[in-house]
């Protein structure tokens, strides 16, 4: 449909079916699954998320699952140069590698941890999946805080990557399923935003806390990590479950209270009737899919064939795989976890580099805030775009500027001051482009058939 249908609105053909609509669909328009897409609850953007704080709430909520990614990355950037961390783990003087490979088992951690949330959310419900994954977190949070050696803090960190990685797949998982199609796009943004935010909150209670004697000034943030979490796992069970997994599981009376409540309008109302519809359709179209494709499989080869039905649509998995892929490619973990020793290496003493490292995340995180407000006006589309020029011009001139005075920045300062510059425009492009975008792309381009059975 070209444009959405307003609030209040009725769509044209058999609207007083739609009107004596009961709770189990039927004998509905050919067309009527595409137009509760299309379904416009009110204004976009910020106007209607100010109208619908119910959804909202439970869209930032959700969101905390990805403070819990943020917030290791903000975090470990400043503890990795804490000269009392490197006096309790004296492996790490030893030289990069090990830094890295530690620094680097969180997001091992997190890649296998995605293959394991959809199983779950499936099997028990987002929310509960949620839940489950909070306390994975906390335990491997627990491990690192009081980890007295180096290989303990190395299988702390892989164990809670896994908590890490489930988080931040699970959160965006429930938040498009809850969020209203014309308000879909910013909330998907939440959870870029919950990142960025972490990662400022964990840098500068980290830069605080830096000046305390002893273990103390690394184990206490490390053990803060696991407040934001507890709250995510135990709140979000104030919320309603996704819509379309209770319609996944046929709890379809439930789907269509749970879409009254989270729409803040009547069963009875032909929008929440059209919505449900939609759910319910996908629902039948996708298990019948499934029984055509893979006749008589159940259990783990079912889980198996329908991962492998991904790449039979090649295009809608090449780019959804793609953004986030280069999202990552992008190099932005190498600015968050190393910044301090970034910033160093392009003459800066160290007190500035921790100072240049902190605003860097402030950076994004004002980025990212401001895709929230544009996205759905500005498009993904052209984000997407603009945003890989504005990161690749920052990078060719910083490579050309650190291939030429590298050899001698305290002789060319203004030199290292205008490098470290482009590092900000850098990351203000990325923030506003790619940041979210491997959080808002893909949604756009699943169908029913490939979406979790």
């Amino acid at each position: 449909m070209e444009k959405a249908i307003e609030a209040g609105e009725k769509p044209a053909g058999n609207v007083e079916h739609h009107e004596d609509m009961g709770v189990t669909p039927h004998d509905v328009p050919e067309n009527f699954t595409a137009l509760a897409e299309d379904i416009s609850y009110g204004p976009g953007g910020i106007r209607g998320i100010i109208a619908s704080p119910f959804v909202f709430g439970a869209a930032f909520l959700a969101s905390l699952g990805g403070f819990s990614f943020g917030y290791d990355q903000g975090v470990i950037s400043i503890i990795n140069v804490m000269d009392q961390f490197l006096d309790q783990y004296p492996e790490l003087k030893g030289g990069g590698f090990w830094t890295g490979f530690m620094t680097a088992m969180l997001e091992l951690g997190a890649f296998l941890g995605c293959f394991f949330m959809p199983w779950l959310a499936d099997k028990i419900s987002r929310k509960w999946a949620l839940s489950v994954v909070v306390i994975i977190f906390c335990i491997g949070a627990i491990i690192q805080t009081a980890a007295p050696n180096y290989g303990t803090l190395v299988f702390g960190r892989f164990f809670g990557g896994i908590g890490v990685g489930t988080l931040a797949l699970g959160a965006p998982l429930y938040i498009s399923e809850i969020a209203p199609p014309h308000l879909r796009g910013a909330l998907l943004v939440l959870e870029s935003v919950s990142i960025v935010l972490g990662a400022v909150v964990a840098y500068w209670i980290t830069y605080a806390t830096r000046h305390l004697e002893g273990d103390i000034a690394f184990r206490l943030p490390f053990g803060l990590q696991m407040v934001c979490a507890v709250f995510l796992g135990t709140c979000i069970h104030f919320f309603p479950y996704s819509p379309r997994w209770l319609g996944l599981v046929g709890r379809e009376a439930e789907c269509l209270q749970s879409l009254s409540k989270l729409r803040r309008l009547p069963p009875t109302d032909w929008r929440i009737k059209a919505e449900f519809q939609a759910i319910i359709t996908e629902v039948e179209f996708q298990k019948k899919m499934l029984d055509r494709r893979h006749p008589g499989v159940t259990g783990f080869k079912l889980e198996i064939a329908t991962w492998l039905d991904l790449f039979k649509s090649r295009r809608r998995v090449a780019i959804g795989v793609g953004v986030a892929f280069f999202q990552q490619f992008s190099g932005i973990n190498g600015f968050i976890y190393y910044a301090p020793l970034l910033f160093r290496s392009l003459g800066q003493d160290s007190e500035m580099s921790l100072i240049l490292s902190g605003m860097i995340n402030i950076g994004q995180l004002v980025a990212v805030v401001l895709c929230f407000f544009i996205i759905d006006h500005v498009g993904r589309r052209p984000l997407a775009i603009w945003g890989a020029v504005g990161m690749a011009v920052p990078y060719i001139i910083m490579s050309a500027l650190v291939g030429e005075f590298s050899h001698d920045w305290p002789g060319h300062s203004a030199a290292g001051w205008v490098t470290c510059g482009f590092a900000y425009v850098y990351i203000i492009a990325y923030g506003v482009s790619y940041s979210p975008l491997a959080w808002v792309r893909p949604p756009s381009y699943s169908c029913p058939s490939l979406q979790p059975p």
